[in-house]
């Protein structure tokens, strides 16, 4: 919401003077902030683990997808980047192809791009072709004896080229996930709060019928503040919760950060930013639709 934004700064400053705690200790705007951004969620999508980063967000929904299938291996995106844990390195191609390489349990599908992949948009339908190539992979993987827990994506992938997924893309991908007993996370943390403009959720472009198992969440959710957030649903987090190794976080959730992430929905609210980036991102559009057309060297505009 913009930098040193007045109210995000107040926020910070008024709960610091009261009190900051580790997340043991029961406060109000921990609640509150869970209820806010569940209003912005699909309604399945009801239980909330806080957190400081986008990583640590990633690397839960990671544990969560495991402990609910019992399944170990994950399919991403080609040249998809989610983290620098260890373990988000390990599922991320554009890390670990200059590092360790390809661990047996990953398992890399084709960016469903339509300007430069291998369906374009000239072919008859690139979704069906492009959610099959994540079909053929759980089917390879099936006859190595190896089972599939999870289809981890960034809902837009940025580093991977900001790709736009064709809509329809991840229903046909979450329908062969579930068939195969997996689940499907979306990674919302560079696309989530209203970047899309039309959307809060940039998952939601796909269509109103798609809801993802489990979204994380980063980067904009406290302007700057190290806050973040995995959402999900009841079945999964009582399946994490059976384990009896409850998850504990120090400071995910602790009073200052709730009190910035509120009042970073407000800002969104109160300035209508969401349909200031539908707005300034349709102008942009025009203009640069406008200039593809007086010059052939530009491809594509996203």
């Amino acid at each position: 919401v913009g930098h040193c934004h007045p109210e995000i700064v107040k926020a910070a400053h008024e709960q610091n003077q009261l009190l900051n705690t580790n997340s043991r200790y029961l406060h109000d705007n921990l609640v509150d902030y869970a209820e806010r951004l569940s209003k912005t969620l699909p309604e399945k999508l009801c239980i909330f683990y806080f957190l400081n980063s986008g990583s640590e967000a990633n690397d839960l929904a990671l544990r969560l997808a495991r402990q609910y299938t019992k399944h170990e291996d994950v399919i991403v995106l080609d040249h998809a980047y989610h983290g620098h844990l260890t373990s988000l390195i390990d599922i991320s191609p554009y890390k670990f192809r200059n590092l360790e390489g390809q661990k047996e349990w990953v398992h890399v599908a084709p960016v469903p791009d339509t300007y430069r992949g291998l369906y374009r948009e000239d072919h008859e339908d690139s979704v069906t072709a492009y959610a099959n190539e994540v079909k053929n992979i759980i089917e390879q993987a099936h006859k190595r004896g190896r089972k599939i827990a999870a289809f981890f994506v960034e809902s837009l992938p940025s580093v991977g080229g900001q790709i736009i997924p064709p809509a329809g893309y991840f229903q046909k991908v979450a329908e062969h996930m579930h068939k195969a007993g997996g689940v499907f996370i979306a990674d919302e943390i560079q696309v989530g709060f209203g970047r899309v403009g039309k959307h809060f959720w940039a998952f939601q472009l796909q269509g109103e019928d798609f809801i993802p198992d489990i979204v994380t969440m980063g980067k904009p959710i406290g302007n700057g503040h190290p806050i973040a957030c995995v959402a999900t649903t009841k079945e999964i987090a009582e399946a994490f919760a059976a384990t009896g190794v409850e998850y504990f976080n120090t400071f995910g959730g602790n009073p200052v950060s709730c009190a910035i992430g509120l009042a970073v929905l407000d800002v969104i609210e109160k300035e209508h930013l969401q349909a200031h980036a539908t707005e300034v991102g349709n102008f942009l559009m025009k203009l640069l639709e406008e200039q593809k057309i007086k010059h052939p060297i530009i491809g594509d505009v996203r």
